[in-house]
């Protein structure tokens, strides 16, 4: 019998840890990442995400209820993000930033940047009542104390990170896994350190074999990975699965509206930019006529996280509701052209077949 090929065999050591079929996670987005979408992703034997950062508990329990109702015993992760610091607001510059932002939708309410996610601790006790396969962090990690209780019940903890010396704190506070995300990724960045984000922007074929030198737990690669060839070259790099974001937004399962999946299609790298103005951190979009304004010269400063997130809301559920490009929080990583307007279990299976294919070569 013909040995796997060694990097084959490391994307298979890892998929039995987690009860995959296939080395590929759907990355987890917030706002993008409906059960349909990982139930066609888990159903083709990769790994589901929710993006839960925006959901109340009970949104979170609805959201595994959805997913296991359609893929009974598939594995999923959910993801929160780690709170950081009350903002420091300044009530001139959010009334600039007001006026800016109503100009591309709604007039902004003026009590609209007294804006709050749901409660961090609340959300992690409902993920240790869920139970999925993984939870994951982003912009920083867990408390130790959550962490025993997460590992105490066989919940593996995946943390993202955006740079080595994130990969090193994270394997030292016990993550199983590592995603490490490098700049050509679409949405948030990942940064511990918010203010550092755009001063530590690491393409992932510099960041993932640093990684993946510097810490002993397996590493996932996200970042610019659409396609078949993207996910062989992630792991001859060390990575041991990859984690796909825009790859999968065109496919029908995720149920975006038309005017974003059309602009991810058409979209070429030098054609998205890093943005705070959706939300006041650093993350990658679509440049839009509005994110372009936003970042040139006289256009107001942009409001701390999450106030920024308030002031923009009314601008981001009317461009939703009418579809309209500008005014969404369009992200999209690097490699959005390569995007299939295919089912997802297609692309899933696909990704790794023709991997598989370029690795292993009849």
């Amino acid at each position: 019998m013909t040995r796997p090929h060694p990097v084959v065999a490391r994307a298979e050591a890892f998929c039995a840890r987690l009860g995959l079929r296939i080395p590929v996670l759907l990355a987890p987005m917030a706002g993008a990442c409906p059960p349909s979408l990982s139930v066609a992703v888990a159903g083709a034997g990769g790994l589901g995400a929710c993006g839960a950062i925006t959901l109340q508990p009970a949104a979170m329990q609805a959201w595994a209820s959805e997913f296991r109702a359609g893929c009974r015993n598939g594995p999923f992760q959910m993801n929160l993000w780690i709170p950081e610091g009350p903002p420091v607001r300044d009530a001139a510059a959010e009334g600039a930033m007001r006026a800016f932002v109503g100009q591309w939708g709604p007039p902004v309410a003026g009590d609209a940047g007294n804006f709050a996610r749901p409660d961090f601790a609340a959300q992690c006790e409902a993920l240790l009542e869920i139970g999925p396969t993984a939870v994951s962090s982003i912009m920083g990690l867990y408390p130790a104390a959550f962490v025993e209780r997460m590992k105490a019940r066989g919940i593996r903890w995946i943390a993202t990170v955006t740079t080595v010396a994130e990969a090193r704190l994270a394997a030292a506070a016990g993550a199983d896994a590592i995603v490490a995300q490098g700049m050509e990724a679409g949405g948030h960045r990942g940064s511990f350190d918010g203010s550092r984000a755009e001063r530590e922007l690491i393409g992932l074929a510099a960041l993932l074999p640093s990684v993946v030198d510097a810490v002993s737990v397996p590493v996932i690669a996200a970042g610019g990975i659409a396609d078949a060839r993207a996910v062989a070259a992630a792991l001859i790099l060390g990575a041991s699965a990859v984690a796909v974001g825009t790859g999968f937004l065109r496919c029908p399962e995720a149920q975006l509206p038309t005017a974003w999946a059309d602009a991810i299609g058409r979209t070429q790298p030098e054609e998205t930019m890093i943005t705070r103005v959706f939300s006041g951190r650093a993350g990658r979009s679509v440049a839009t006529a509005f994110a372009r304004a936003a970042a040139a010269p006289g256009a107001p400063a942009t409001a701390p996280y999450p106030v920024q997130a308030g002031l923009t809301l009314a601008m981001r559920a009317r461009a939703l509701k009418t579809n309209s490009l500008d005014g969404l929080a369009a992200w999209a990583g690097q490699s959005a052209a390569r995007a299939q307007a295919r089912p997802a279990a297609e692309v899933a299976r696909d990704l790794w077949s023709g991997a598989r294919a370029v690795l292993e070569p009849t």
